[in-house]
């Protein structure tokens, strides 16, 4: 079966860090760049973070440029998504997406998604 899992998610306080991990089964993430999305409740799954397949191009939306580190190791058909200093408005489903494609965040380009890990923040 070909699928991803997210995991780590949680409850956090404000300031604090999370990392997520994003494993696939059946195919070779390794051949795949990864998106990291977030949906907050009543809005759009907005993207987060892009990492190449080879993982030496990452990119950062604004929205936690600085906060955060995406990596991956292909080896362990993971990757990983690392956010410090969290804020209440980080709360949100995060979500992992492997596309054929690099450096894009349109949804249509991603063949492969997980089901989300929530993540809370709040005090």
């Amino acid at each position: 079966q070909l699928r991803l899992v997210e995991s780590g998610g949680g409850l956090v306080q404000p300031g604090g860090s999370l990392r997520l991990s994003c494993a696939a089964s059946g195919f070779t993430l390794g051949d795949y760049s990864i998106g990291w999305f977030r949906q907050a409740p009543g809005k759009e799954r907005e993207g987060v973070s892009l990492i190449s397949q080879h993982g030496n191009i990452p990119h950062y939306k604004e929205s936690v440029r600085g906060r955060a580190t995406v990596s991956r190791d292909n080896a362990k058909n993971t990757a990983y998504l690392q956010i410090n200093s969290l804020k209440p408005e980080d709360t949100a489903r995060y979500f992992c997406a492997a596309a054929t494609s690099s450096g894009t965040y349109l949804k249509e380009a991603y063949v492969y998604w997980g089901q989300g890990t929530e993540v809370t923040v709040s005090s």
